[in-house]
């Protein structure tokens, strides 16, 4: 689970844990600089490491967690061991989460969600502030790396070393999990953070295709608004005014033929347990308060 010290990363990891899964809890601390259009409690929540969340997930019981810092947590080392960090996701060497030490304490990773982002609003056009009222960076080298390393070499890296030691373990079953906020046609005031997420949609997708053979299902969901921390009066004043959010529905716009494990239809297959559910850019909406569909691509 990366992204987990905060939000809906650390969410959906006591959710695991709540259901028996061991949970690998990995996270990026982020130094965001004041801005009056971004509530003081979300920077600490993405400045904070994961220790309140596996506080949490310990309390639990039979539930099993460990946690490490990211590269961009040099100073505190992992309490497990003193032995020197590893190379982690934002680096492009062998990612930790699927590296051997976690595997060791927790077995081997049968779920990956790829939930961490490098979130920051930059934009083509004179900075200033956008129509939320937050500071707004123009793109630059290093808005560009903080944005992609995270949401789109990183989550690269991850599938890739999550299916190459799945397929040599000769394990039957898979899943891969990520997070988006859509940005396939364009990202206003958010141009860096809605690209990565088109190229992290866009890597799920392949691997979809390319991993169904291997019993490794690949979906993307994309929550509605979701108050983590940095839903401020002006956000409110626009998600009321803004239409309702659509319903879930499967991408159309593809279809493959008759894939290994994937059946005639192409890769939407699902049977009636969704057991076989792949392929799937899932848009979620609420009903009675509560979060749908996510738990169908597991």
């Amino acid at each position: 689970m990366t992204g987990a010290n905060h939000g809906i990363g650390a969410a959906i990891a006591l959710a695991l844990a709540r259901r028996g899964c061991a949970v690998l809890c990995t996270y990026l601390r982020v130094a965001d600089p004041a801005d009056p259009g971004i509530p003081q409690a979300h920077r600490d929540h993405r400045a904070r490491d994961a220790a309140p969340v596996i506080e949490q997930i310990r309390a639990g019981e039979g539930a099993r967690s460990r946690w490490r810092p990211t590269c961009r947590t040099p100073r505190r080392p992992a309490p497990c061991s003193t032995r020197p960090r590893r190379p982690t996701c934002r680096t492009p060497r062998r990612p930790a989460p699927c590296s051997t030490r976690p595997r060791r304490h927790l077995g081997p990773v049968d779920i990956l969600v790829n939930n961490a982002s490098g979130w920051l609003a930059d934009t083509f056009a004179p900075a200033g502030t956008d129509r939320l009222v937050r500071s707004l960076q123009r793109v630059t080298a290093d808005t560009w790396r903080q944005q992609f390393s995270v949401d789109a070499m990183a989550a690269a890296l991850m599938i890739a070393e999550f299916a190459r030691r799945r397929i040599a373990r000769g394990a039957a079953w898979g899943r891969i999990i990520g997070l988006t906020s859509g940005g396939g046609l364009g990202f206003p005031e958010e141009v860096s953070y809605g690209a990565a997420k088109a190229v992290q949609v866009s890597y799920t997708m392949s691997a979809a295709l390319e991993l169904a053979r291997f019993g490794i299902t690949a979906n993307m969901v994309q929550p509605p608004v979701t108050d983590t921390g940095w839903v401020s009066d002006a956000v409110r004043d626009a998600v009321a005014a803004s239409l309702p959010v659509p319903r879930c529905q499967p991408c159309r716009g593809r279809r493959s033929g008759r894939l290994p494990g994937l059946g005639r239809r192409g890769p939407h297959h699902r049977q009636r347990d969704h057991a076989s559910l792949t392929g799937f850019p899932a848009g979620m909406r609420r009903r009675g308060g509560k979060l749908r569909h996510a738990w169908l691509l597991l």
